[in-house]
């Protein structure tokens, strides 16, 4: 079952998804624009894990978090160098 999101600020996922596919991009994988989350199957293929499009029961919660963590520990590495540019432009100002 897909899970919807919620973000706080209303109106961001299109940009979520741009975001998404901008870091990982940059991280070496092939992302379609128009569905990036589909990266995971990149990335569990690297992982060697048996991710398929549909049901995946039988996959442990273990594998899922591999793959959700290699995807998201680098999109949060990336806010958190924009958060310091940032701070760090503020302090020039």
């Amino acid at each position: 079952m897909a899970r919807r999101r919620r973000y706080a600020v209303p109106g961001i996922e299109q940009e979520m998804r741009n975001f998404k596919a901008d870091v990982m991009r940059r991280e070496g994988y092939a992302v379609d624009p128009n569905r990036p989350d589909d990266v995971k199957y990149e990335v569990a293929k690297e992982l060697g894990i048996p991710l398929q499009p549909g049901d995946n029961g039988d996959l442990s919660t273990e594998s899922a978090g591999h793959i959700g963590g290699k995807i998201g520990g680098s999109m949060v590495r990336e806010m958190i160098r924009q958060a310091q540019a940032q701070l760090a432009n503020d302090d020039k100002s």
